[in-house]
């Protein structure tokens, strides 16, 4: 930094206690001030600048105008110091004009505000009079503006009026003329008027007849209405009668032989096909048996039922499944995709699907059970073209409806005593079959059968 603004900062601090202003510094002068405070960082230390400047002193010029104009124009009036150094910057920049302030002569051609500003950082003899003038220059320069601007929109509004004047000249000769035309366009009109009355009253006695008339044919009419309407009625209810007794009969007749038929044919199979396994399983002589031998009593070299262990399978033995499907006319119901995406979930679901139901038909073959999977239509984009194989029924649930909600559907339909086996990992689906008397198995559980079939 250059020695001779420190030197000069005591004759700046007498400078100012001798002269101050009076008033805020006018907004056109503050801001060439900020301006020649932003130009001066360039060449200043971040040590040389004031606490409150130093986050400025990487700014663009412009950014620290526009970021830092309210805190520089406080240090310049508040920091000798510093301010001493911006003027020592402003004397390297502008010589001529710091020289001419200095010895009381500022340029004429000079701008006024770059004047005040120069003076209000140099600090010269009678400085607070050149800020004063800048500002009174400026006010001045701003008011003949405003007068300029004044008269011109005086004469524009002048010329407006006159061609307002004009045009009403023309209006008023051209509605007066319009005026005329339409005086007579009314007597016109009122003359077809009177005629139009006259032939609107000759009308309306005319209508007044036709009416009566009319109201006669109206009455003949209505009594003959309301005799029609009575007869169709009387018949309309005994049609509906008829109607309503040969549909209970279609309906008693239909489903007392075919639901109710159909339910109580296959729960007999049912009974008399589980008879028969347990026959064959407890291997029993039909005759062998007598109430005698019911009591329990311990004989001698015979071992008690407490000493019989019972084999118990797991839930994730594929046995487990074998012996569910070996039992009578056992119906085994798929959660198609449930199953699909728990073992094969990257194939698509077209793959998924034949895959399954290649492995459920060898199933069917081999147990003989009757089985039938079930698909969720809301995931197809159209209607599957699919041959469903031997011995596996394939349905796709409806829109609207849920394949959760088929399986439930289809686990109702069974008779109570058929053995029905869900095979779904969906636990809401588990609890509601088991519910209404399904055995629920996991969809891991087939998987595993249908890895020994393939």
């Amino acid at each position: 930094m250059v020695e001779p603004a420190s030197g000069a900062e005591p004759a700046d601090a007498a400078g100012d206690a001798a002269e101050a202003l009076d008033r805020p510094l006018p907004e056109g002068v503050r801001r060439r001030v900020v301006a020649l405070v932003s130009d001066a960082f360039g060449g200043l230390t971040v040590a040389d600048l004031p606490a409150q400047l130093r986050q400025y002193a990487r700014f663009t010029p412009s950014r620290r105008a526009k970021f830092a104009g309210n805190a520089m124009a406080t240090a310049v009036e508040s920091d000798p110091v510093f301010r001493g150094r911006v003027a020592e910057k402003f004397r390297e920049a502008q010589a001529d004009l710091a020289s001419a302030l200095e010895s009381g002569a500022p340029p004429a051609a000079a701008d006024p505000l770059d004047v005040a500003a120069a003076a209000y950082v140099l600090r010269p003899a009678g400085w607070v009079k050149l800020v004063a003038a800048a500002g009174e220059e400026a006010q001045r320069a701003d008011a003949e503006r405003v007068d300029e601007e004044a008269r011109r929109e005086m004469g524009r509004l002048r010329e407006e009026l006159a061609h307002v004047r004009e045009l009403q000249r023309t209006g008023v000769d051209h509605v007066r003329a319009e005026l005329d035309a339409a005086r007579k366009e009314a007597e016109s009109l009122q003359r077809k008027l009177r005629s139009a009355l006259s032939d609107v009253k000759r009308g309306d006695a005319a209508l007044r007849k036709i009416n009566a008339e009319v109201d006669g044919i109206r009455a003949e009419a209505a009594a003959q209405v309301t005799s029609a309407e009575s007869e169709t009625r009387r018949l309309k209810s005994r049609l509906a009668e008829v109607e309503s007794a040969l549909e209970t009969s279609r309906r008693a007749t239909r489903e007392g032989r075919s639901i109710e038929d159909m339910r109580l044919r296959l729960l007999l199979d049912t009974v008399l096909d589980a008879a028969a396994g347990l026959r064959r399983e407890l291997a029993l002589p039909p005759l062998s048996t007598r109430p005698a031998d019911t009591v329990e009593a311990v004989e001698p070299g015979r071992m008690t039922p407490k000493d019989i262990a019972a084999r118990a399978l797991s839930e994730t033995d594929p046995a487990l499944l074998d012996q569910l499907l070996a039992l009578p006319q056992a119906h085994l119901v798929v959660d198609g995709y449930n199953v699909t995406k728990t073992g094969y979930p990257t194939m698509p679901l077209e793959k998924q699907r034949l895959r399954l139901l290649g492995g459920l038909s060898m199933l069917a073959a081999q147990t003989g059970a009757e089985m039938t999977c079930v698909f969720d239509g809301a995931e197809l984009a159209a209607p599957v073209l699919l041959a469903p194989p031997r011995g596996v029924r394939v349905l796709f649930s409806k829109a609207g409806v849920t394949a959760d909600e088929l399986i439930r559907q289809l686990v109702r339909a069974e008779p109570s005593g058929r053995p029905v086996v869900v095979v779904s990992t969906d636990r809401e689906v588990a609890d509601g079959v088991a519910k209404v008397g399904a055995r629920p198995v996991a969809s891991a559980l087939l998987l595993k059968r249908l890895s020994r079939v393939s």
